[in-house]
């Protein structure tokens, strides 16, 4: 079934982790994915990492959504946040500000992306940090990860080459 076109992705008001806009995503695959340091997912990083060097000249980011709302795991200033991707994981896909995915406070842009559910059929809230949402080309929302679904999973792998631009 398709899925509205998320005109959020690119109109939401969210910055960059720094403060700044955040690089033009339009046009491109974009792997949305709420992230947190302290997680026992957060190894995830390396495999999402591996796919923005493996996709990025091909028209696809990574798009890292620091979120505090699932057991205090990200619990970091932003320079805090910044280093510790850097430094740990060699992150290079740009990060956004720290947002709530969930609740009354969620973000415009998990507004959206909460109204498309999962392979399974379930939509609604963020279940937990590392969540993934696959954004094509043209805004349209693609495919709904749950957290346990491994970045570099071959289910992942396959939407994401389906995904990028002709």
């Amino acid at each position: 079934m398709a899925q509205p076109a998320l005109p959020a992705l690119s109109d939401a008001p969210i910055t960059a982790l720094d403060g700044s806009a955040l690089p033009p995503l339009d046009g491109r695959a974009v792997l949305v994915v709420n992230v947190a340091s302290k997680c026992g997912l957060t190894p995830q990083y390396t495999a999402l990492e591996q796919l923005q060097e493996r996709y990025a000249d091909r028209g696809f980011t990574v798009l890292g959504v620091p979120c505090n709302q699932f057991g205090g795991q990200e619990p970091g200033s932003a320079g805090e946040i910044a280093t510790f991707c850097s430094a740990t994981y060699g992150v290079s896909f740009p990060l956004t500000e720290k947002v709530d995915v969930n609740g009354p406070g969620r973000h415009p842009l998990y507004a959206a992306l909460t109204t498309v559910a999962d392979d399974a059929g379930a939509d609604g809230d963020v279940q937990w940090n590392f969540e993934k949402f696959l954004v094509g080309t043209d805004g349209t929302v693609l495919r709904r990860f749950r957290p346990r679904t491994e970045p570099g999973s071959d289910e992942v792998v396959a939407a994401i080459e389906a995904a990028l631009p002709r």
